[in-house]
């Protein structure tokens, strides 16, 4: 199913006196999804930049309803949620479509703090969308590193640069047998609002993440943040796929670089921009980093193409 700017609702879920950094990619995510998900949706959120982002009590930038929940506790709070609403509709107390329930949170409370009780929502198949806007880092709190920081990335607490991988948290979803999952990109708006509106769709648990550049914590121009997501994706860096009910399907231009019809482009264009990755571009080791880089993006590339097949 494809989709055009013109599908796209006028109405704004996220409105004027947001307290959000100029570029913030949260943001920008959030009025996508806002218009995918349109105006009967209730919205949870932990400590985050979102909340932060909120703007002064009692008001909110945000017009959908939303519950401030804590840090560990989003799987837990939206399954409650699910069922209450459920419940409600069964003896008649609420009537009309069932109001689409979603998480809205950082990688620190989807990877880390939170993914305890996100993968027993999603063994229940709780009734939901879990979105993780992932800035790579606990950007609300002093860009310290996180599960989603990746390797060689410099953040507060580590200095010298993260010397561990990532996890790879979208197939690991995707390992709990869950009706939906996705990967998204600010870069690629008409993707991710198509796999919103699929994900809104289907019943069941659904998780979407969403690559989400933040200029103060990786050091680059508020300007860029768009064209910094287009360049994770292009450099192979942030894969776009999506898998339903198990069957995996690579999205353009991903499905491109894997098939060898796209080349990516150079891996110096997208870390050379970010301050994060100065230690690396300055260092004598410098290609010896970049083809290690190269290599597990070729690795992540090779691997999920073979998900593909199988």
């Amino acid at each position: 199913m494809s989709v055009t700017i013109k599908e796209f609702s006028d109405v704004e879920y996220v409105v004027p006196g947001s307290a959000a950094c100029a570029g913030c990619p949260s943001t920008m995510a959030l009025r996508i999804v806002g218009k995918a998900l349109g105006e009967n949706a209730i919205m949870l959120m932990t400590p985050s930049c979102a909340v932060a982002s909120i703007g002064l009590l009692p008001k909110s930038c945000y017009s959908l309803p939303v519950l401030n929940i804590c840090f560990a506790s989003a799987g837990a709070s939206a399954g409650g949620l699910t069922l209450a609403l459920d419940a409600l509709l069964e003896k008649g107390r609420i009537k009309g479509e069932k109001p689409t329930v979603f998480n809205w949170a950082g990688d620190g409370g989807t990877y880390d703090i939170g993914l305890q009780g996100l993968s027993a929502a999603a063994e229940r198949n709780d009734d939901f969308i879990h979105f993780c806007y992932n800035n790579e880092a606990y950007s609300n709190t002093g860009v310290q590193r996180s599960g989603a920081t990746p390797i060689h990335a410099m953040t507060t607490t580590t200095p010298l640069g993260k010397e561990v991988h990532r996890k790879n948290l979208p197939l690991l979803m995707l390992e709990h047998r869950i009706p939906y999952v996705a990967t998204a990109s600010l870069a690629y708006p008409m993707d991710l609002y198509r796999k919103v509106q699929k994900a809104k769709g289907i019943k069941g648990f659904k998780y979407i993440e969403i690559h989400a550049p933040c200029y103060p914590g990786w050091k680059f121009s508020a300007s860029d943040t768009v064209k910094m997501s287009r360049l994770a994706v292009k450099s192979g860096t942030w894969l776009l796929w999506e898998g339903s009910y198990g069957k995996v399907t690579l999205n353009n231009p991903t499905s491109l670089l894997a098939q060898g019809k796209l080349a990516p482009i150079p891996l110096e264009e997208y870390i050379g921009g970010q301050g994060r990755y100065a230690h690396i571009m300055n260092s004598p080791q410098r290609e010896e980093y970049l083809s290690a880089i190269r290599e597990e993006i070729k690795r992540e590339l090779k691997f999920m193409a073979g998900r593909v097949e199988l």
